[in-house]
């Protein structure tokens, strides 16, 4: 009787430990890491470390990131409420898109398509044919403006769940 019962309350052990796995990685894959605040299926850090854009993507990279995409006004909207709960500003920011491999050809560095845009009037204005890089917060309307690489802003990350 002892090993009959000693039998059932292994195998309720392994049972509860394997539930508990299963519910471990479900939950982990669900949630963001500390710090990066979830939209959708995706979450987003806002670098305040000001970098070329170059630099911001590789400090994404380290973080098995890109730099941001936005693919709806409601996820634009969700990316200034990060930089101004961060910064207590709506400062320009690096997001993820460039024209730098063919002029006016605009993409995501993070593969994803370029559907959504927010630019402001005029832009992009590609200035002295030189201005590849996407930074968002420009202007008065908080929009999208096209500028030189090598300026250093800060910059929005993304990695998918």
């Amino acid at each position: 009787m002892k090993l009959l019962t000693a039998a059932v309350l292994l195998c309720a052990m392994m049972a509860l430990t394997t539930a508990a796995a299963e519910y471990c990685s479900i939950k982990c894959i669900m949630t963001c890491p500390y710090g990066w605040k979830k939209f959708g299926k995706r979450c987003f850090l806002y670098v305040i470390q000001a970098l070329s854009w170059a630099q911001a993507q590789r400090n994404c990279d380290h973080m098995d990131a890109n730099l941001a995409s936005a693919h709806s006004f409601k996820e634009y909207k969700f990316i200034q409420h990060l930089i101004f709960t961060s910064s207590h500003t709506s400062k320009e920011a690096w997001l993820g898109g460039s024209d730098a491999q063919e002029v006016g050809y605009w993409f995501w560095i993070d593969g994803t398509q370029f559907r959504y845009m927010n630019w402001c009037p005029g832009q992009p204005s590609n200035y002295y044919s030189s201005e590849r890089c996407l930074q968002m917060n420009y202007s008065g309307g908080k929009c999208w403006d096209d500028v030189w690489c090598h300026h250093q802003k800060p910059s929005v990350c993304v990695r998918n769940m």
